[in-house]
């Protein structure tokens, strides 16, 4: 065996696979150059530990399954003057992901929702985090297919450090559907973030889940510690095509964050600290404040409470 092929044996035996195949190029300009054995020491280790760290992005960008390779640098923030700029490029710093915090991304179809979070996701990725997408859609039919937990599965959502949910608002979960999201955003909470995109208002999140009481916990947990950015403008796919272009925004504009808290809760937080022995008029001016806070977060309800309470 010639002594090139016995350090190539070696090599791969130590598991240094870039230096197999660069190992010649930097003996040679160690010859050239006369490097000491320090210096060539220390490029050899560098040169391994590129190639290693390369193969590593590729492995993370693999796993990801990002539909798109959207930048901040493609998007178009003057097209949505609606979104601030700062926000995005201080959430892109990646300081959201220390502190599992998560980003709520709401909108109309075509504003960019997507490519705002796939670019969010591909900064992450790039700095050496892991982070998956997925729909709504698929998520739910992973999750319904493991009535066991299959392990491996669930790692695939709870390990990365990042979890992207595109497109809630197109698919009515059932009620088992709706568990498991809940249980996946309960096993993350404050131990990684999640980017959600969605076309639904908030209060349109107890219909999407078929149960009031499930959508206001697990608002709860998403929102606790979250940054919401929303986007009332015109189809961002449709940019170029301006005379078709139309502003799409649900009756009553989608929430701040502040205006969500509030969705979620409703009811005065002394309302749990009352004694059960309170007064009846008392008890009746906490009834009229959730009416009024419901009215005012879910203005569709609006006709129908009246009917209900025609001298609030």
């Amino acid at each position: 065996m010639t002594k090139s092929l016995a350090m190539e044996d070696l090599l791969r035996r130590l598991r240094l696979g870039q230096l197999v195949s660069e190992l010649p190029d930097l003996l040679e300009a160690a010859r050239l150059q006369k490097l000491s054995y320090e210096a060539f020491l220390a490029n050899i280790l560098k040169a391994e530990l590129a190639g290693r760290e390369d193969r590593a992005l590729v492995r993370r960008m693999r796993t990801s399954r990002l539909p798109m390779q959207g930048r901040l640098e493609n998007f178009d923030f003057s097209f949505q003057p609606s979104i601030s700029e700062r926000q995005v490029r201080e959430l892109a710093g990646g300081s959201y992901l220390k502190s599992a915090t998560n980003v709520i991304l709401l909108g109309p179809p075509g504003v960019g929702k997507t490519h705002l979070a796939c670019a969010l996701a591909l900064t992450a990725i790039e700095t050496g985090h892991r982070a998956r997408f997925t729909t709504l859609r698929t998520l739910v039919g992973d999750l319904g297919q493991i009535g066991n937990r299959d392990a491996k599965t669930l790692r695939a959502y709870l390990e990365p450090e990042l979890l992207i949910i595109d497109e809630i608002g197109y698919t009515k979960l059932s009620p088992d559907h709706a568990r498991s999201l809940f249980d996946l955003v309960t096993a993350r909470y404050e131990r990684g973030s999640i980017i959600v995109t969605s076309n639904l208002n908030f209060t349109d999140w107890g219909e999407l889940l078929g149960d009031d009481v499930l959508a206001a916990a697990m608002l709860d947990r998403l929102l606790h510690h979250a940054e919401i950015i929303t986007i009332n403008g015109r189809s961002y796919r449709m940019r170029h095509h301006s005379q078709t272009d139309q502003t799409i925004t649900p009756k009553g504009g989608y929430p701040t964050r502040a205006s969500a808290r509030r969705l979620v809760r409703p009811y005065p937080q002394s309302a749990t600290n009352q004694s059960t022995r309170s007064s009846t008029a008392s008890s009746s001016k906490s009834s009229k404040y959730c009416i009024v806070v419901l009215i005012r977060e879910c203005p569709r309800l609006c006709r129908i409470i009246s009917t209900l309470t025609p001298a609030l």
